[in-house]
């Protein structure tokens, strides 16, 4: 049963990582609400190459439909207001001194059905990556049972094990689904 418990183990970290990695995904989403999340993926020419922009600047939220950006060094300021204009979140940033001002403006309803899309692909995405978890589970009991290690009925057992952990994972992620469809509606 140690080596049941090992494998789940293994199985679990790999399908939080796919639960992750959707958080990650999900927080790109631009749902009307300023996020500096939102803003993380942008990278910004700079220095001869291209950076993250957290790595030009320090991103605040002063309030709910602004994002600020401080960037650090004066002469990257026009850059990372480019990187923000040109990165395809739809965003219209404005410089002020050596701060990027990002107003987030309100989503129109096709945006909302664009976002809500998006959104139900990675959930599958994620779905995808946690049934592969499962499969790689499923062939490593199959393999040990090749081997000698267990019997058909411990290779049952695992099986039930694994299918009922995919089952919460799949349940994780359609409810983290459900919340990021809530929250797009509702802005």
């Amino acid at each position: 049963m140690s080596e049941l418990n090992a494998l789940t183990e293994d199985l679990t970290r790999r399908m939080d990582g796919a639960l992750e990695s959707l958080r990650r995904d999900f927080a790109g989403l631009r749902s009307g609400r300023a996020s500096p999340a939102l803003l993380e993926p942008v990278r910004v020419e700079v220095y001869g190459s291209e950076v993250p922009l957290t790595q030009v600047g320090s991103i605040a939220v002063p309030e709910a439909r602004m994002l600020t950006v401080q960037v650090w060094d004066r002469g990257a300021v026009a850059a990372v207001e480019r990187a923000i204009r040109d990165s395809g979140l739809g965003l219209n940033p404005a410089a002020d001194g050596q701060i990027v001002r990002v107003p987030i403006p309100q989503l129109t309803e096709e945006r909302r059905h664009e976002l809500a899309r998006a959104a139900a692909r990675y959930a599958e995405g994620a779905k995808i990556a946690v049934r592969g978890v499962r499969r790689d589970g499923m062939d490593k009991s199959k393999a040990s049972e090749k081997k000698g290690d267990i019997s058909q009925d411990d290779v049952k057992v695992w099986s039930d094990a694994i299918q009922k952990l995919t089952d919460q994972y799949v349940k994780k992620v359609d409810d983290m689904l459900a919340d990021k469809d809530r929250e797009i509606k509702q802005v």
